[in-house]
């Protein structure tokens, strides 16, 4: 009898040890089928990162002082938006004096500074709108080392223009799909129009989200009467769209969340239905392009992915660069035939990685698989600062 207890306590023990693993998880689907609860999982813009530091000191950030800016800028539905505008180390240097002159922290009107006038005043100044990607802030994590790096080409002439989304850091707001674009359509308004800076001597560069948020904004701007196209866009760690994340992600690269469901393709499917933001990048970059080719307008694309970013695996970048060619190319491309492509044309740089370009009349897609670089390193190093330089310099004007 105390032998048929025991077999009776470990079965209950270990029933009890799959139910309730099983019941939690159940529990966390369910939650992910509401919009609240999934903004929160695709943004994270509640995990700050900043929280001992102050936006509005950048020198807390290992800026020199004036040499970054936070001031805000008005979507269009009302929501404030945080934001530096950074200048380029060589341009401070010369007015370094004048500078540290001025008060520092946030300004109400950033068009009475110096560090913008240096902008608008300059008819060779470029700038670089910077989108980041999920959590944290304009000053958290390899985002600073990032902006670095975008101007490191040219120290003297290239400006960037960093902003917070609603509903992260001090911007106001609740994040979603639409209000990030009115975002970031907010911004680019802000650069012309405000600023004064024509898009020919604009780049936008987006990370992870940001990459979603960048190519939303260049269909946008592309689609348009007359349609309007910047200097190029540079999109590091892209991913296809939110569902074939969801069916990669893990946690810290180890943790699936809704990854094994993937299994199972029906139920997968039923889940997708609830999904809220859909962040089609697939889909934006075929008729950024398709439109592009149609009115004749030159454009430059590049994607860089590392193949040990254990966030948003490298295949998503294969991916994405398939959907442009397969819109360059009028007939469209297969998978395949792409693959077959790249063996006789793609460049091996050995540690490097590798790297493939497709080229229209029109346009130029690049294509950069790292081997390493991780999620975020990837964004301070160099190979950022030469994709910065090759679509300046290819630009009309090109910058010298």
């Amino acid at each position: 009898h105390v032998e048929d207890i025991m077999v009776l306590l470990l079965f209950k023990y270990a029933l009890l040890s799959a139910v309730v693993p099983v019941s939690l998880y159940a529990g966390i689907l369910g939650l992910l089928t509401t919009s609240s609860f999934q903004a929160h999982v695709v943004y994270l813009h509640k995990i700050q990162m900043t929280w001992f530091k102050d936006l509005g000191i950048p020198e807390s950030f290992g800026f020199l002082r004036g040499q970054a800016t936070p001031f805000s800028i008005q979507s269009s539905d009302g929501d404030i938006l945080y934001a530096w505008h950074i200048l380029p180390i060589e341009l401070y240097r010369h007015h370094e004096l004048a500078l540290t002159a001025e008060p520092g922290g946030f300004t109400p009107n950033i068009t009475t500074r110096l560090n913008f006038k240096l902008l608008r005043g300059d008819p060779e100044a470029r700038l670089i709108i910077h989108m980041h990607g999920a959590a944290g802030t304009i000053g958290s994590g390899y985002r600073v080392p990032n902006y670095r790096a975008l101007s490191a080409g040219h120290p003297y002439k290239i400006h960037v223009l960093t902003f917070d989304y609603r509903g992260f850091g001090r911007s106001r707001g609740t994040p979603s799909e639409h209000g990030l674009c009115l975002d970031a359509i907010a911004v680019v308004d802000w650069a012309t129009k405000v600023a004064g800076i024509p898009p020919s001597r604009i780049l936008v560069f987006g990370q992870s989200l940001g990459t979603a948020v960048s190519l939303a904004v260049a269909e946008h701007f592309a689609v348009q009467s007359p349609p309007i196209v910047f200097a190029g866009h540079i999109l590091v760690a892209p991913f296809v769209d939110v569902a074939t994340l969801v069916a990669t992600y893990r946690v810290a690269g180890s943790i699936p969340i809704i990854s094994p469901l993937a299994r199972f393709p029906t139920l997968f499917k039923y889940l997708s239905t609830f999904i809220r933001d859909k962040w089609l990048s697939k889909d934006r970059i075929a008729a950024y392009i398709r439109a592009n080719e149609a009115n004749r307008k030159s454009y430059r694309l590049t994607l860089i992915h590392a193949e040990d970013d254990y966030d948003i695996p490298s295949y998503h970048t294969e991916m994405v660069f398939w959907h442009a060619v397969n819109a360059m190319v009028p007939q469209g491309i297969s998978l395949e035939r792409l693959e077959k492509a790249k063996l006789e044309s793609k460049r091996d740089l050995g540690s490097a990685g590798s790297v493939m370009e497709w080229r229209t009349k029109n346009g130029l897609v690049r294509e950069e698989i790292l081997k390493t670089g991780l999620h975020d390193v990837i964004m301070g190093n160099p190979v950022v600062s030469m994709a910065v330089m090759r679509i300046f310099e290819a630009a009309d004007p090109p910058l010298k």
